[in-house]
C-alpha cells in the first residue's frame, strides 16, 4: 500500500507549494482518492499517477478545501479516456459524497463544459453513512461520522472520517474533526497509520490525544498555521514528541506502508 499526498494544506488562502487536502491510497495498481482539494488531479498526474487507475473518490465533507478540485479531477479522467481510446474500456468512477445535494450542482457545472461532459462510461454517485462504505475484496473502507459538520435541521452528519484496510494494513484518514476524540471509534484498537488534520488543532494537542493509542505512524496533513508559519520549529517538535514515528506531510510526498 502506498500513500500519495497530493495536497496537505488546510483551508487557507493559496500557498506557493501547498494545495488543499487530498490523498490517494494506492493498492493493487488502483487508486482510492480521499478528498479532492484544488489541483489534486494536476498534482497526481504530474507525480506519475495514472488517473485512469482511480477506482473510487471518497469525500470527507463538502468544504471547498476538500472538494474544490473534484470537478477538475472528473474532467481530467474524461480527457484521458479520450486521449487513450486504444485502452480497454474504462469502467467509470464511484464517487462517495456526504452532502448529496452537491452532486447536482457539480454535474450541472460539468454539463456546461466540452460536449456537455458526455462520457462513454458512468460516473456513479453515492451518499455516505456510518458503516462499511465499500469492500471490493482488496480494499475495505468504513465511514464514521464526526462532529465537524452537522445539518442541524435534520441532525444528519455531513462530515466523516474513514478507516481503510488493505493488504493487512489499516489506515485512518481523519478528514476534519470537531474534536480529536471523534477518532476514537475509527482508531479502535489501533492502526498502522493515522493521517490526522492539524488545521483546527496544534501538534501538542495531537500528541496528547495520540500518545497512549496504538498508532504506529502519524502523518500530519491538512496543515494549519502552526506548521505553515514555522516549519522548522514544527519539524523539531514532531521529532521530539513522536520520536521518529511522526511525519509532517508535504505535497507530492509518497510513503509505502
Amino acid at each position: 500500500m502506498k500513500l500519495h499526498f497530493l495536497g496537505t494544506c488546510a483551508g487557507t488562502e493559496p500557498m506557493l507549494d501547498r494545495k488543499h487536502a487530498s490523498v490517494a491510497v494506492e493498492c493493487d495498481k488502483k487508486l482510492y482518492w480521499f478528498d479532492a482539494g484544488e489541483g489534486c488531479s494536476y498534482t497526481g498526474h504530474n507525480m506519475g499517477l495514472d488517473l485512469l487507475d482511480v477506482k473510487n473518490i471518497i469525500i470527507s465533507h463538502t468544504h471547498m478545501d476538500h472538494i474544490g478540485g473534484l470537478g477538475n479531477l472528473l474532467w481530467n479522467i474524461r480527457k484521458l479516456t479520450q486521449m487513450r481510446s486504444e485502452l480497454p474500456h474504462f469502467d467509470g468512477v464511484d464517487v462517495f459524497i456526504p452532502n448529496e445535494d452537491s452532486k447536482d450542482g457539480l454535474l450541472k457545472l460539468l454539463s456546461h463544459t466540452e460536449e456537455n461532459f458526455c462520457c462513454d462510461y458512468e460516473n456513479r454517485f453515492y451518499g455516505v453513512q456510518d458503516g462499511v462504505l465499500l469492500d471490493d475484496g482488496k480494499v475495505k473502507v468504513t465511514a464514521y461520522h464526526n462532529t465537524h459538520l452537522v445539518r442541524w435541521e435534520t441532525d444528519k452528519p455531513l462530515s466523516y472520517s474513514y478507516r481503510i484496510e488493505a493488504e493487512g494494513k489499516s489506515v485512518v484518514y481523519s478528514g476534519d474533526v470537531g474534536l480529536y476524540t471523534d477518532l476514537d471509534p475509527v482508531i479502535g484498537d489501533g492502526c498502522d497509520a493515522l493521517l490526522i488534520e492539524t488545521g483546527h488543532f496544534g501538534i501538542d494537542i495531537a500528541y496528547d490525544y495520540i500518545k497512549d493509542k496504538n498508532v504506529k505512524r502519524v502523518f500530519f496533513t491538512h496543515n494549519g498555521r502552526e506548521i505553515i508559519n514555522d516549519r522548522e520549529g514544527s519539524l523539531a517538535k514532531v521529532a521530539r514528541l513522536f520520536e521518529g514515528r511522526g511525519t509532517i506531510c508535504e505535497d507530492t510526498l509518497t510513503v509505502e506502508l
